[in-house]
């Protein structure tokens, strides 16, 4: 583990780069934060594709289309197109049309980004929106199942309640059912130190309802990088995943063995990577970055060179 951890700087730089031929990039904290870009990452981003890097982005986020995501990319600068972004909504939709054949209606606790996405491959879903509540316990117990749904989906939703909760255990309760959860982030951070609760906290409510587990598409599920990975013939070894994250975005390089590169301009710090190999422990090792930079403009230099 000697050798994990490493601040990237000068000519290592350039040996990274020079040893991968894919470049996958979480968003929020890697090269944007809210809406504002990280300083210089459009022109990382914009250079790697120009020297011949094929570049993907690998995002949690279910509440953006790809439409959505190549617009905010381009409004900030970055040279992108749908094909590049690849989301929980989409990875999601993918899944359930490819991978489970998926013959019937969703369930979707969910944005309508999400259904979006479901559309977008053919796939019916109900559930989005406000599901006010009526009528007593019993009443919940028996309410009216729509027969075709075949998969309850759980993505963030500002409008979750008790009586989305109580719809997804009726469904899940026939374990024909499929079960699938966008992502497991617990919390999503903010500027100024502050947060809000994340996909992960509307997950497990539904998991501890159902009593039965997700399938999870998102980071650091491996299904993630497959999307990616069997539509453009991607070489793990010669692929680096860089992200903010050391239990989702670095997590996902180990358990699909990639190169990774942390970078401080979000959620985790340089301290907690040093706690994780200092550990011992098998998974917290997995959260364990090849590399380290303060921020993703560390690679401009050599990009420039």
């Amino acid at each position: 583990m000697a050798s994990k951890c490493r601040r990237l700087s000068g000519p290592i730089i350039r040996e990274l780069l020079d040893s991968v031929e894919s470049v996958l990039f979480d968003c929020d904290g890697v090269i944007w934060r809210g809406d504002e870009a990280v300083t210089g990452a459009a022109d990382v981003i914009n250079l790697l594709k120009k020297n011949g890097k094929r570049v993907f982005f690998l995002t949690n986020n279910s509440t953006k289309t790809r439409r959505m995501y190549v617009d905010k990319l381009r409004k900030l600068g970055f040279n992108a197109s749908e094909e590049d972004v690849f989301g929980t909504a989409f990875c999601s939709a993918v899944y359930l049309k490819s991978e489970a054949k998926l013959n019937g209606k969703v369930y979707l606790i969910g944005s309508n980004a999400m259904k979006q996405e479901l559309q977008n491959v053919g796939i019916p879903q109900v559930g989005v929106g406000p599901d006010p509540i009526t009528g007593v316990q019993i009443d919940w117990a028996n309410i009216p199942l729509d027969p075709e749904v075949k998969a309850v989906v759980v993505g963030f939703d500002e409008h979750f309640n008790y009586m989305k909760l109580n719809r997804a255990l009726q469904y899940l309760s026939n374990p024909e059912c499929l079960f699938v959860g966008t992502n497991t982030d617990t919390r999503l951070p903010l500027e100024g130190g502050k947060a809000v609760p994340g996909t992960g906290c509307l997950l497990k409510a539904v998991e501890t309802a159902a009593q039965r587990q997700a399938l999870v598409i998102g980071k650091p599920s491996k299904f993630m990088f497959d999307c990616v990975a069997r539509q453009y013939g991607l070489d793990p070894a010669k692929t680096l995943m860089v992200g903010d994250r050391l239990d989702t975005d670095i997590l996902l390089g180990s358990n699909c063995g990639l190169k990774t590169l942390l970078t401080l301009t979000g959620v985790s710090t340089a301290a907690d990577a040093e706690a994780h190999r200092c550990s011992g422990c098998p998974l917290r090792l997995g959260m364990v970055p090849d590399y380290i930079v303060e921020s993703i403009a560390e690679l401009l230099p050599a990009l420039q060179a």
